[in-house]
């Protein structure tokens, strides 16, 4: 069995503030793995980054100082073309998911079947990699895969130098 991630697709990241091409070109591919894994019933998670009106004040939007995903705002939602159906979801005020790791590490120790994780979605050099680099510091372990078919960056440069990073830390790349 294998837990699928599908790391921060939400409408800022795809097409609105922070939107990119490269995001917009994944959304089918992201779409196609979630539906794989339901078929063959594999758990789905979904985080989403989730910021309050005071985010140009944090330490985030002091260094990123584009609004986004602000809680309640169409563009915090997750993609509507992206099935959410029965899937737990967590809102993460940073990028990387200590509820995330501390749940998934839970859900191996009870389910000795789950085999893979693998991670999906945006952006691969910011939430991607410290999401797989958080779960691997907790299961060094577990199998933790990235599909590169839907994770998208900043640009192609930045999405191949996380994903080669990723694979110094032994998380396998797809």
């Amino acid at each position: 069995m294998k837990i699928l991630i599908v790391i921060d697709m939400q409408k800022d990241f795809i097409d609105g503030s922070l939107g990119t091409k490269e995001a917009l070109k994944i959304v089918p591919n992201v779409a196609s793995k979630i539906n794989e894994f339901k078929k063959a019933g594999n758990e789905i998670v979904f985080t989403r980054d989730t910021h309050q009106a005071d985010y140009l004040n944090t330490q985030e939007g002091k260094n990123l100082p584009v609004v986004h995903c602000i809680e309640g705002t169409p563009g915090w939602q997750i993609d509507g073309s992206l099935d959410v159906s029965g899937s737990k979801i967590f809102n993460k005020p940073s990028f990387g998911s200590m509820d995330l790791a501390d749940y998934i590490f839970d859900r191996t120790s009870k389910d000795k079947s789950i085999d893979e994780i693998v991670l999906v979605g945006l952006c691969t050099g910011i939430c991607v990699i410290s999401n797989a680099l958080i779960l691997k510091a907790k299961l060094p372990e577990m199998l933790i895969s990235v599909d590169a078919s839907c994770c998208a960056c900043v640009t192609p440069k930045s999405h191949t130098n996380a994903l080669n990073a990723m694979k110094l830390c032994q998380v396998n790349v797809i």
